[in-house]
């Protein structure tokens, strides 16, 4: 005879991103004996390429290890819909403050510097499993159809991939939030995890601009900004942009613009070009 019983709870689903399992042996041990479902990851892009394919509820990520460190891997998780809300808590031999800074503004929640404590990591991972399980219940609507099936993600640099996606959202974040002091391309690619020549394609094809021509128009958007919404003088919102001079800004201005930064001001009005 059999009898049917009720399927067990779900459990909670975390990704370890670590190259050393020994260094991690006892935390662990210490997460499944509390009935944690452990997935690992031994490099950060595979990391990435998991949380994307499973269903995950917080990843520990390691900062530094193989070919791409944490920052950069977080930055993807952060950029991919699919991902973006699932905590990242960095583990870290370093107590930097530099380092915890670039993580949080990656977008981690939280730093645990190794070595580590379990008992610290337990507290730590509560915490932020209760905040995560909190901001979805007050986003959830009451009733919602189940969301599409989303397709595995991919590395193998299919065009239109959700990598692809990931590494273009990730890297505009990064030249949007200083538009004054933006990266050298090898530099940006490095940053979310790829190479030049790569990030370059994934510009061309899901954007239809150059690297160059994304960050010349986010200049020029935001100075058309700066100029119709703030008392700043045209030098400096030349140099707030990112442009060498106020001459070269004026010159890049009414080539896009079709008028002058000063016209702009005083009409309230540009016309944008046609799209390409």
């Amino acid at each position: 005879m059999s009898y049917w019983s009720p399927p067990e709870p779900r459990r909670v689903h975390l990704l370890v991103v670590h190259d050393s399992v020994d260094e991690l042996k006892l935390l662990l041990e210490t997460l499944r004996s509390a009935g944690y479902r452990i997935t690992l990851a031994f490099d950060a892009m595979e990391g990435y390429r998991r949380a994307t394919t499973l269903q995950m509820d917080l990843v520990l990520l390691d900062v530094r290890h193989g070919n791409t460190d944490g920052f950069a891997a977080c930055r993807l998780l952060k950029a991919d819909p699919a991902t973006a809300d699932i905590p990242v808590i960095f583990l870290t031999s370093s107590s930097s403050l530099e380092e915890r800074l670039t993580g949080l503004r990656a977008g981690a929640v939280d730093y645990i510097v190794k070595p580590v404590d379990p008992a610290e990591v337990m507290a730590r991972l509560e915490i932020h499993l209760a905040l995560a399980e909190s901001r979805r219940s007050r986003s959830a609507p009451a009733k919602s159809a189940p969301p599409p099936e989303r397709p595995a993600a991919n590395d193998d640099g299919a065009p239109g991939s959700g990598m692809d996606r990931a590494l273009m959202q990730a890297a505009e974040r990064l030249i949007l939030a200083d538009l004054s002091h933006v990266l050298p391309l090898r530099e940006l690619a490095a940053r979310v995890g790829t190479h030049e020549k790569r990030l370059s394609r994934v510009f061309k094809e899901l954007a239809n601009r150059t690297v160059f021509e994304f960050v010349r128009e986010a200049r020029l958007h935001e100075a058309q900004r700066l100029l119709l919404e703030s008392a700043m003088r045209i030098e400096e919102i030349a140099a707030a942009v990112g442009f060498s001079s106020a001459a070269n800004f004026a010159t890049a201005f009414r080539e896009y613009f079709n008028c002058t930064p000063s016209a702009c001001r005083q009409t309230g009005v540009g016309e944008r070009p046609p799209d390409a």
